[in-house]
C-alpha cells in the first residue's frame, strides 16, 4: 500500500479529525501511534489495523521528547509527524484573564512547535515530513476564539519558516482547514438542523468528513507530494460566501452571479 512500513504520529488522534487522520493513515499502510492526554474509549482501528496509543500532555518538552525517543526505538524510524492536537473554547478576549489565553495559545502553538523540535531528528534520518493542522481562523477575524486564531495564524508562518530550515531533508506543510463534522459539531453548531444550515453557508453545501482531512494528509505525508513543502493547502469546501453579496441592493439574480 501507499504508506507501507512508513511511521506516523499523530497528535490528539483519538477522536475527531485527529481519529479521521489516523484511520486514513493506517488504511494507507502506514504504522500509526497516536497520542493525547486520556485514552479512547476504544482503540483507533481502520483497515483491520489499529493505532498504538501513548498518554502525553504536548505542553510538558521533557515527556514530549521521550516519547519520540520510545516511538523511534520501538518502530526503528519516524516518517511523519502530523501536528493535530489543539483546540479552544468560546471566550471573548474581555471575559478572560492574559493568562487564560495565553494556555491557548500554548497548546495551538507552542506545543507543535516543541513536539516538531523533539521529531526532527528522526524525520531528518528517514527524510520525512511535518504535517501542521492549521484553520481558517488563522486568515480571517475570529471572534471569541481570537487567541486561537493568532495561534493558528502562527502555526501556517511556523510551518514555512521550518520548511526552509529543514530542506531538503524534511518537508514541512499546513492543511488549513474549515468546519469540519465530527462527534462533537453539535457543540459548536447545535443540532441536526443547525449543522446543516451552517453547511449550506459552505460553496459545496456542507462541511468536511475527518476522513476527507486524513486523505489530504496522507497526499502531503506521500512520495506522491515529494516536491511539496511550506505549503498551505486549503480545505475549506470553498470558503465562506462574501457577507456583501447578500447585503448589496443589486446583482441579486442568481443568473447575473455566475
Amino acid at each position: 500500500m501507499e504508506l507501507d512500513g512508513r511511521v506516523v504520529v499523530v497528535t490528539g488522534g483519538t477522536r475527531g479529525v485527529g481519529a479521521g487522520i489516523a484511520r486514513s493513515f493506517l488504511a494507507a499502510g502506514a504504522e500509526v501511534v497516536v497520542c493525547a492526554r486520556r485514552r479512547p474509549r476504544e482503540p483507533v482501528a481502520a483497515a483491520g489495523r489499529a493505532a498504538s496509543f501513548t498518554a502525553l500532555d504536548l505542553r510538558d518538552p521533557a515527556a514530549v521528547r521521550d516519547f519520540f525517543a520510545a516511538v523511534a526505538a520501538r518502530h526503528g524510524r519516524l516518517d511523519c509527524l502530523v501536528n493535530n492536537a489543539g483546540g479552544t473554547p468560546y471566550r471573548l478576549l474581555g471575559e478572560g484573564e492574559a493568562e487564560r489565553h495565553a494556555r491557548v495559545v500554548e497548546l495551538n502553538l507552542l506545543a507543535p512547535l516543541t513536539a516538531s523540535l523533539a521529531a526532527y531528528p528522526w524525520l531528518r534520518e528517514s527524510r520525512g515530513s511535518v504535517v501542521m493542522i492549521g484553520s481558517v481562523s488563522g486568515t480571517r477575524p475570529s471572534p471569541g476564539t481570537a487567541a486561537y486564531g493568532a495561534a493558528k495564524a502562527g502555526l501556517e508562518n511556523l510551518a514555512r519558516s521550518m520548511a526552509v530550515e529543514w530542506a531538503p531533508r524534511v518537508r514541512v506543510n499546513s492543511l488549513v482547514l474549515g468546519m469540519v463534522r465530527t462527534e462533537l459539531a453539535h457543540l459548536h453548531y447545535g443540532d441536526e438542523a443547525g449543522i446543516a444550515a451552517v453547511g449550506a453557508t459552505v460553496p459545496l453545501g456542507r462541511l468536511a468528513e475527518p476522513s476527507e482531512v486524513g486523505e489530504a494528509a496522507v497526499f502531503l505525508a506521500s512520495d506522491r507530494a515529494g516536491y511539496v513543502s511550506g505549503a498551505s493547502l486549503l480545505l475549506h469546501g470553498g470558503g465562506e460566501r462574501p457577507a456583501f453579496l447578500d447585503a448589496a441592493t443589486v446583482n441579486q439574480d442568481e443568473g447575473e452571479l455566475r
